[in-house]
């Protein structure tokens, strides 16, 4: 088997489980062998939300949790190889992204924290793991995020073609990929299904809203849509990224405080619009007439998919589906095209997107050995 196999391991903002992706490069393009989600144990998962919350800082709780983290995604990169009687022995290097539990580029001394020891994955796995891809960019003067732009450019960029990436995850993320010389745009256009999944889960105990169709019976207040989207983060001018700092279930229950006389799928509806206008109001700023190409969790979500066609009709709306990649799994390949570009000596950034002074080798090597 080639010595160029790969594994990307992604755990976004919505904390749902972990996707290991094996993967295979020729000539820098990726070739997808083989894939394993692993879901996320409730009771990690309760302590992550609970480590993510500013102001409840604990130290033995993160340094816990970063073991228990890279446990889980040692578990999941064993079992995507046995699922597959693949050796460990034949990939070259783990891609591993982390639990991201801080986000904070914009203070003084900005910072990103992600945890899952990748010590624990490299000994549980015997492969070299590669990790911490984001404070780089940062120690750059970058935002470190979003780091995908520099993967859908070498992937998705048609000559010609205005194309725009839509990663739709706890967070969403948007590439403007414009055909031509120009450079590439990308930043974070705010909340995904992070309000969303927080809604369901704090209403019904349900982790995600399958499909919208809880949304889909609720009507979306105007005042409601209009009072979220007046967030300062949504007039900020790019380079910028947020996450579960800014956009979490304290920040949404002091939102909605005001609009008790609405039901509860009226908010979910509303909460909903809120991703879905905040992207299109984003890419009708980028292109007039760009075919979108959705990504992430959010391409599943068949309520979110109608209602950014409708806000967007004269924009084409496909999944990277139909240019190669399922959905789900772009994010955890990135990572693994970012571990075989540390390997190779090169860059993972772009500065246009991220702000960081040049572009960087990003992350670090932990031998298995």
């Amino acid at each position: 088997m080639s010595k160029s196999y790969y594994i990307g391991l992604m755990s976004g903002t919505s904390m749902d489980g972990v996707d290991a992706v094996l993967v295979e490069f020729e000539q820098q393009q990726p070739r997808l062998i083989a894939s394993h989600s692993e879901p996320m144990p409730r009771s990690l998962l309760k302590g992550l939300t609970r480590l993510c919350l500013p102001g409840n800082d604990e130290i033995n709780l993160q340094g816990n949790l970063d073991r228990a983290v890279g446990q889980l995604f040692a578990q999941a990169v064993n079992n995507l190889l046995a699922n597959n009687a693949i050796p460990a022995e034949q990939i070259t290097a783990i891609g591993s992204h982390g639990q991201t539990i801080r986000h904070m580029p914009n203070l003084d001394m900005g910072f990103t924290l992600q945890i899952g020891d990748p010590n624990t994955i490299a000994a549980l796995t015997g492969i070299n793991v590669i990790a911490d891809f984001r404070r780089k960019d940062i120690a750059l003067g970058g935002q470190g995020a979003p780091l995908v732009p520099a993967f859908h450019q070498q992937l998705f960029a048609q000559p010609g073609s205005a194309r725009i990436i839509v990663n739709i995850g706890g967070i969403s993320n948007i590439t403007f990929l414009p055909g031509g010389a120009d450079e590439v745009v990308g930043f974070d256009t705010g909340p995904g299904n992070t309000l969303i999944d927080a809604w369901i889960n704090h209403v019904h105990n349900k982790p995600y809203d399958e499909h919208g169709a809880w949304a889909a019976t609720g009507t979306t207040n105007e005042q409601l849509l209009n009072h979220l989207l007046s967030h300062s983060y949504f007039a900020l001018a790019a380079p910028k990224s947020t996450g579960r700092e800014l956009f979490n279930q304290a920040w949404l229950e002091q939102q909605v405080a005001n609009f008790g006389y609405l039901s509860e799928a009226d908010i979910q509806s509303t909460l909903l619009d809120l991703t879905c206008h905040s992207i299109a109001n984003d890419c009708k700023k980028l292109s007039d007439n760009a075919e979108l190409f959705i990504c992430g969790g959010g391409a599943f979500n068949d309520e979110l998919m109608l209602r950014l066609a409708n806000l967007l009709p004269n924009h084409k709306i496909l999944t990277t589906k139909d240019i190669g990649i399922a959905p789900q799994w772009v994010e955890g390949i990135a990572f693994a095209w970012l571990a075989m570009r540390h390997h190779h000596g090169l860059s993972g950034n772009l500065p246009a997107v991220t702000g960081a002074s040049r572009e960087a080798i990003l992350g670090g090597l932990f031998p298995a050995q």
